[in-house]
Formats: C-alpha cells, structure tokens, sequence
C-alpha cells in the first residue's frame, strides 16, 4: 500500500494531491493487474514489475514534496518515504536472484515500514479531509507486510499475494482522493 503522505497545513486539499491519487490508483490497479497475470513466479515481467512498483513509490512522492512546497507545506514523511522505497528497489533486485521467499521478505519489511511512515503521515494530514482510509491503509499494510515475511517461510510462497496487497492499496488512494474532493466542495 505504500506511503504517500507529508505533514499538513488546515488549507483545503491542493487538486495536485486529488490528482495524484486517482493516479496511482490507476498505477496500482494496473500493476495488481499485470502481476497477477505473470502467475507466483519469478520470471523477468514479475521481477521487472516488482521493481517498478516501488520505483514509482519513489517518483509519487517526489511529485507530492514538489505539491506540498507549493502549497506551503512541509513534508518530512515523503524524504523517508523516498528512502524506504530507494532501499525496497535495492533489496528486491537482490532478492529476486534468490527466490520468492526473500522477494516477501523484502516486500513485507518494506511494507511494515511504510505503513508506520503512512499511519503517522495520514494522522497529521487529517485536518485535510479523506485521511481515515490513509490510516488504515497504513495499519493494513503493516499487518500484510508480517504476513508477507510469514508466508515467506512457508510452503505456499506465491507472488500473486502482492497483487491483492497492491490493488487494495490504490482503493485506499481512490477513497481518499474521492473524499479529499468531497472535503474540497465543502469548504
């Protein structure tokens, strides 16, 4: 589910923001989509996908600092943001040459902390509006990403739990820009 947010001002939600989350939304729906068709194995689209996902991690939040410095906003979140998902496109290309228990791994430490960074970040962003679903996306994904570690060590190995991980996340990212518009046209 990924991190995505920066502390916060009381001003409505800037459209860039709106913007940004049905956008991955789509990215994560799409690459849910994509993974789940390249079957619970490591071959060169799963690994190649599995890079992408947090690479583009990494190029949201950069375009979220560039929307929160306009508007006047901090965002220290993001910068750690930026750095747990630099390090996650380190370990998963180490990882995928040593098999889908180390990829959950990866993915499951890199999903336990970026739900930390998001659960604090979506508190600090409440007063925007739309934050309650950044919340639990956050807890949500600091759960999967133990299970994630957990089912590493089992027979049942698969990739394909990442998709429903990834295409959960950008429903989250779809309630929120779909409330950040409904806290916009109420103020």
């Amino acid at each position: 589910m990924d991190t995505l947010v920066s502390t916060t001002s009381a001003a409505p939600a800037p459209v860039a923001l709106r913007k940004l989350y049905f956008l991955r939304f789509a990215f994560a729906a799409v690459w849910a989509a994509l993974l789940f068709a390249a079957g619970g194995t490591l071959g060169p689209v799963a690994v190649t996908l599995l890079l992408v996902y947090p690479l583009f991690d990494v190029v949201a939040a950069i375009v979220d600092i560039r929307s929160a410095r306009a508007d006047g906003r901090g965002a220290p979140a993001l910068h750690v943001n930026i750095a747990i998902s630099s390090l996650a496109v380190v370990g998963l290309a180490v990882a995928a040459t040593s098999g889908v228990p180390a990829v959950l791994r990866v993915w499951g430490v890199w999903a336990i902390t970026s739900g930390i960074v998001q659960l604090v970040a979506g508190a600090t962003r409440r007063k925007l509006g739309g934050q309650w679903a950044m919340i639990i996306s956050g807890a949500i994904s600091t759960l999967a990403g133990a299970s994630f570690f957990a089912q590493a060590g089992g027979d049942d190995a698969s990739l394909t739990s990442l998709a429903g991980y990834a295409f959960l996340g950008g429903v989250f990212f779809l309630v929120s820009a779909l409330r950040l518009n409904r806290a916009r046209n109420e103020v």
